[in-house]
């Protein structure tokens, strides 16, 4: 296993704009991270990879490893393939989920023509297509039935599924995973936090997941998939330090009834 690690646009959501993308490019660069392209900027709705846009991308990330998150508003055939030709002149995987496959979210997978028609036009181009993580047994079907297609393992999606433990996830897919998204939660609600937190995925599953998919001989990107700091957050780490560490008295108490309950406004 050969592992090379990219940093989501996600993270600097809220804070860019049009004319930042070179500089993220360029910060992200310099610290030796390639970058995971998100199709738009937060509350915009043009779509990076756009055919207009394709000399910008290639300028802005040249001598970076790339990857692609497929846009998310429900993409047709014609514009699977803009992307994927995008894709093909970046050199990038293409990260997807289910919904912009066109596969709905039950059990069955029949009816799936359109899946199969952006499965074949990825092959066609040499770009490698990677399915993120949905309900376990599901994504397990879809990748059965179209052997081109690998998988993006999200760790945080896996650290909060209540029907499978997250080594399932590590078990079942490993064999094809040829992406992570490396990203934490306390498990109960997949909010993007940073890998490591004290409460968070353990250790032990960490290594877990670094040497099992170690076993395989694959070329993987691991892309760090981190939401801006949010309000849940900040407030989060100072009640740790004011109650935990500090000890101060009268912490206030999570109330019943609210535990799906997340200000996460994305």
């Amino acid at each position: 296993m050969r592992i090379r690690y990219v940093v989501s646009t996600m993270l600097f959501w809220g804070r860019e704009h049009p004319l930042s993308f070179e500089q993220e490019c360029l910060f992200l660069k310099s610290l030796g991270f390639g970058v995971e392209l998100w199709p738009n900027i937060k509350g915009q709705r043009e779509c990076r990879f756009e055919r207009r846009n394709w000399p910008r991308l290639a300028a802005a990330t040249q001598d970076m490893l790339v990857s692609m998150r497929s846009r998310r508003d429900n993409p047709t055939l014609e514009q699977w393939n803009e992307q994927i030709e995008c894709a093909k002149m970046l050199n990038a995987t293409i990260v997807t989920d289910l919904n912009c496959l066109g596969i709905p979210g039950g059990p069955k997978t029949n009816g799936s023509g359109f899946t199969e028609e952006v499965i074949k036009l990825a092959e066609m181009s040499n770009v490698r297509l990677c399915l993120e993580t949905g309900p376990l047994q599901l994504v397990r079907k879809v990748g059965d039935k179209f052997d081109a297609l690998w998988y993006c393992l999200d760790a945080g999606f896996a650290n909060i599924d209540p029907h499978h433990s997250f080594r399932q996830y590590v078990d079942e897919l490993a064999p094809r995973v040829a992406h992570l998204h490396l990203t934490d939660n306390y498990g109960q609600t997949d909010d993007h936090e940073p890998p490591g937190l004290n409460g968070g995925i353990s250790r032990e599953n960490w290594d877990y997941l670094l040497n099992t998919i170690n076993e395989y001989d694959t070329e993987v990107v691991g892309s760090f998939e981190m939401c801006p700091c949010m309000p849940a957050v900040m407030i989060r780490q100072a009640t740790e330090f004011l109650f935990d560490e500090l000890k101060w008295p009268g912490r206030p108490e999570r109330q019943v009834g609210y535990s799906d309950l997340a200000y996460n406004p994305i």
